[in-house]
């Protein structure tokens, strides 16, 4: 029964994807006399916690009951206060949480507070799905990095484009349709100058019933962007550009006057660091990002080990072309052995589509891969 109702929980935090960063997603359901009798979630940040929602709609029903959390619940002061004390204060005597909170800030000192006032506590109820659930903030928490997620789509002969450049489209609606549920769900999006200056993207999210967009983040080392732009023009989301000291003061005068955020990057071989970028913006609360780029910033993010997670479409389409370019450029590996893996992936149909899901395998040695980020 526990991992039913803490599914139950789990499903509750999930209705909250893309709205509670930089918080994590959590649910929260009160169960007494094996009926649920109070539900919450985490709705988005600076807004009551999961567990405030729940004791509310229990009521006094709460004194005695059990309550499944999906996340450790807060022990500090922050924009709310404290979830362990209301639980405590509502007469609990029962908490279940699937995983500990991996905030420094929590990590355990509201289990432990929970416990000192003689409530039971019980740890790692569907602990995995958890953490699959929040893991852009577990990683921003936790190495102060953001989650970074590659999106791409290619031909079942490996090409994202024809040889003169035609792209429009490699997928049908249905996988393009998805491609929006993802926007809809991470703070940010990245790409490259040569993916504006070629498609002039808008980069925001359209679903029939709406969304979120992104933050849009564009890597341009030199401020090469159109003024034009519609990334630059239209207010739909802030837009961020990245560049290095080569950069032209006049052009980034013009951009911050048209209300544009300049982050000023550390270079590698004349590129904007990767890395250094990703620091840069995990300290603005940014704590996952989509990258919908061409085959050059795809390589330079593989190669600055940037990436967690992987998300490619394979069409039922066959191009040619030996100049016709893939998802990956730079130099590419020299043996098999020195290959990224995936691990722990999914594969489903998207219409006619193909989706392969996995996540980057972390292993020693995989720096060898950087070789494949030389794009001159």
């Amino acid at each position: 029964m526990d991992e039913f109702f803490m599914s139950k929980a789990l499903a509750l935090a999930a209705r909250a994807k893309g709205r509670t960063s930089p918080n994590p997603m959590v649910g929260a359901v009160v169960v007494r006399d094996g009926k649920i009798v109070g539900e919450g979630w985490h709705h988005k940040a600076g807004t009551p916690h999961a567990e405030v929602h729940a004791l509310k709609e229990a009521g006094e029903l709460a004194s005695g009951a059990t309550i499944y959390v999906t996340l450790e619940p807060c022990s500090h002061y922050g924009r709310t206060g404290p979830c362990s004390e209301a639980i405590i204060k509502a007469g609990l005597k029962k908490v279940v949480v699937a995983m500990t909170d991996p905030n420094p800030l929590v990590a355990g000192n509201g289990l432990r507070r929970l416990r000192d006032a003689g409530i039971e506590v019980v740890e790692g109820v569907l602990s995995k799905e958890a953490a699959k659930l929040n893991e852009a903030f577990i990683k921003w928490i936790t190495v102060k990095m953001p989650f970074g997620v590659l999106k791409t789509a290619m031909t079942l002969d490996g090409k994202i484009a024809s040889y003169t450049g035609h792209s429009k489209w490699i997928t049908a609606p249905p996988a393009r349709e998805y491609v929006h549920t993802l926007r809809n769900t991470y703070d940010a999006i990245l790409t490259g100058i040569g993916t504006v200056l070629a498609d002039d993207p808008a980069l925001t999210t359209r679903l029939p019933a709406g969304g979120r967009n992104p933050i849009r983040i564009i890597v341009d080392s030199k401020a090469r962007i159109s003024l034009t732009a519609q990334v630059i023009q239209d207010k739909l989301a802030p837009t961020i550009i990245a560049v290095t000291k080569e950069a032209p003061a006049e052009k980034l005068g013009a951009l911050e006057a048209l209300g544009i955020e300049v982050l000023m990057v550390p270079e590698i071989r004349g590129r904007v660091d990767l890395q250094a970028l990703f620091k840069r913006l995990a300290e603005k609360n940014i704590t996952s990002i989509l990258i919908e780029a061409g085959a050059k910033i795809n390589a330079a993010c593989l190669a600055a080990n940037i990436i967690d997670k992987v998300y490619w479409f394979i069409a039922p389409k066959i191009i040619g072309g030996k100049s016709a370019p893939s998802p990956v450029g730079g130099e590419g590996i020299e043996e098999m052995s020195q290959a990224l893996l995936l691990e722990d992936f999914e594969q489903h149909t998207v219409g006619k589509d193909i989706l392969i899901c996995g996540y980057v395998e972390r292993r020693e040695g995989r720096d060898v891969y950087r070789t494949c980020g030389r794009i001159g």
